[in-house]
């Protein structure tokens, strides 16, 4: 692989067993274990400041922007995945095409684990997913949700967060 497009700011720690790829990480940022995070060579994957990346999670932006809010928390076993489909398969793609879309996780957002988020999910601020949740559209700000396919379980009350 070559590496290029790495772009760090302060205080970011990287587990030396995970790799980045054509990334812009904010400062303050952490990528636990066995991580794999990468963008693409005209859209580099972001991840804004304060956020925390868990082990074995894979970030793949190769194909669209994914971007990653400010504070957000990623549990470990966490996938999200711009582009799916049966890539080998120019006969599957006929009946299964692959998707593609940009991934957009809103700031102080908490991804549970083992969660997978589809191409063309957007999450607004505050969002609180479920582990073990398939998130295959986008929800609001302040919203918690979960299972498989994800749906809406609340909305957190703004005013408990004093903002």
């Amino acid at each position: 692989m070559i590496f290029e497009n790495i772009i760090l700011g302060k205080n970011v720690q990287i587990d030396p067993s995970s790799t980045v790829n054509n990334v812009q990480i904010d400062d303050n940022v952490k990528i636990a274990k066995l991580c794999s995070i990468y963008g693409g060579p005209h859209n580099l994957l972001k991840i804004g400041k304060n956020s925390y990346v868990g082990m074995m999670t894979i970030l793949n932006g190769y194909s669209c922007e994914l971007t990653i809010g400010q504070y957000v928390s990623i549990a470990q076993g966490v996938n999200m995945m711009t582009d799916s489909g049966p890539n080998a398969s120019p006969l599957l793609q006929k009946m299964f095409p692959i998707l593609e879309g940009a991934i957009y996780i809103g700031d102080h957002s908490w991804i549970g684990a083992q969660t997978i988020i589809m191409p063309g999910v957007v999450l607004g601020r505050f969002c609180v997913v479920g582990a073990n949740s398939f998130v295959n559209k986008s929800f609001p700000d302040f919203c918690v949700i979960g299972g498989s396919p994800a749906q809406l379980i609340r909305y957190l009350d703004p005013t408990e967060l004093e903002l």
